[in-house]
C-alpha cells in the first residue's frame, strides 16, 4: 500500500513537526491543502498537547501527525552542569544577571510513561511520529491496535533497520541537511549522511516506505528524492515563514537574511542545525567544557535567550533552519503546497 493510501493523502508532502513552531492552524492548512500536517508536541505538557490536537481536529477533518521525543532520559551530572553554568556566566552578566544555579529537565520523553500514549489513543490522530529513538514495544503495539500509523526518524541504516524490526510503519530518512534537531538515537555518534544518500541506502536495505527529510525546499528537489526511492518528502524550514507558524518576527527576518547554518549541541545538549549566531561564534568553541545532557542544556539556553531578548539582543535564539534555507520563498501553506506539486509535475 502506498503512503498516499495509508494516510489518505492527496500529495506526498509532509509538514515537519517543529516543536514550538508548528501550530494547529499551520497543521490544518497543510492537511487541508492535501499534504500531511503536523504538530511538534515534544516540548508540550499533556494539557497543551490535548488542546493542540483538539484545535487541529476542529480545523480539519483530514489526516495529520503528532510528534514526540523518544530520548533516553538521563539524570543530571552536577559537576558537568556546574562547569557549563560557570562557562555561560559571562554571557548572563553582560545583561546584568547571574546564571541559574542549576539545570532542570524541561522536556519529558515518550518513553518515561504512558501518559502521552494514552492521550494519543484517546484522541486518535491519523499518525504519530517519534524523534531520537523508538517507543517501547507495548506502546507500538497499542498504537497499531488502534489503527494509528507509526513513524520514526532514522539518520543512518542501523537506526532504520531497528525501526523496521520494531514494527514501525514508516521511516523518516533525515539527512544531514535538515534543520533542527538531528534524530540520532545516540547523540555521541552521527553518520552525517546526506538525504539523497540515506534514501538510497534505505531503499536498498529496508522494506519500509521512506519519507525523505532534509534540504528539500522546492518541487524539483522533492521529485529527485522520489526518483531515488522516497515515497514522500517532509519539509520544515520552507514552512517556518508561513504566517500561521509560531515563529517570531526576528526568526522570520533571519530566514530571509542570506543565513548560514551550522550544527551544534551547545544550545540544547543534542546536535541541531540552526542559523549561525552567538552560540556558534562565542560558545561552542574548541575550549568549551563538556556539554550537559539533553534537555538540561536547553534549560539554561532558553533562559539566556529570554534574558538577551529583553535587551533586544537575539544572538542567543535557536533559529532552527536547514542548509538550503537560502532558497526559502514567502508563501502561505496552501500556496506552498500548490507550488511544490506544480514543480514536482513539471
Amino acid at each position: 500500500m502506498s503512503i498516499l493510501s495509508q494516510l489518505n493523502l492527496e500529495y506526498p508532502i509532509f509538514l515537519a513537526p517543529m516543536a514550538g513552531i508548528s501550530t494547529p492552524k499551520l497543521a490544518a492548512e497543510v492537511s487541508n491543502a492535501g499534504g500531511l500536517g503536523s504538530l511538534g508536541l515534544g516540548a508540550s505538557d499533556l494539557e497543551s498537547c490535548r488542546k493542540q490536537i483538539l484545535e487541529t481536529q476542529a480545523l480539519t477533518d483530514r489526516p495529520f501527525q503528532v510528534n514526540f521525543f523518544c530520548h533516553r532520559s538521563e539524570m543530571v551530572d552536577v559537576e558537568i552542569s556546574q562547569q557549563w553554568i560557570e562557562y555561560l556566566q559571562p554571557h548572563f552578566e553582560q545583561f546584568d544577571q547571574l546564571a541559574p544555579e542549576s539545570l532542570k529537565c524541561i522536556y519529558p520523553s515518550f518513553l518515561d510513561s504512558d501518559d502521552y500514549l494514552n492521550l494519543v489513543l484517546e484522541l486518535r490522530p491519523a499518525a504519530v511520529s517519534f524523534h531520537f529513538g523508538i517507543p517501547h514495544h507495548h506502546q507500538i503495539q497499542a498504537l497499531k491496535k488502534a489503527g494509528i500509523i507509526t513513524m520514526v526518524t532514522a539518520t543512518n541504516l542501523s537506526e532504520a533497520q531497528a525501526i523496521e524490526q520494531a514494527g514501525i510503519d514508516i521511516v523518516i530518512a533525515q539527512g544531514i541537511e535538515a534543520g533542527g534537531h538531528r534524530g540520532i538515537f545516540n547523540s555521541d555518534s552521527d553518520a552525517a549522511i546526506t538525504t539523497a544518500d540515506l534514501v538510497q541506502l534505505l531503499r536498498e536495505y529496508c522494506s519500509l516506505p521512506i519519507v525523505a527529510a532534509g534540504g528539500i525546499m522546492n518541487g524539483q528537489q522533492a521529485e529527485q528524492m522520489q526518483n531515488l526511492g522516497a515515497s514522500a518528502v517532509q519539509l520544515g524550514t520552507a514552512f517556518i515563514q508561513c504566517s500561521s507558524s509560531n515563529a517570531n518576527t526576528m526568526y522570520r527576518e533571519a530566514l530571509f537574511d542570506e543565513p548560514v547554518t551550522q550544527i551544534s549541541a551547545a544550545i540544547s545538549g543534542r546536535p541541531a542545525r540552526g542559523i549561525f549566531n552567538d552560540w556558534h561564534k562565542k560558545i561552542d568553541g574548541i575550549h568549551r567544557p563538556e556539554i550537559p545532557a539533553y534537555p538540561y542544556t536547553y534549560d539554561i539556553a532558553k533562559k539566556l535567550n529570554a534574558l538577551a531578548a529583553k535587551h533586544d539582543h537575539h544572538g542567543y535564539a535557536a533559529f532552527w533552519a536547514g542548509s538550503n534555507v537560502g532558497q526559502i520563498r514567502q508563501l502561505e501553506a496552501h500556496e506552498l503546497i500548490k507550488t511544490l506539486v506544480k514543480e514536482m509535475r513539471a
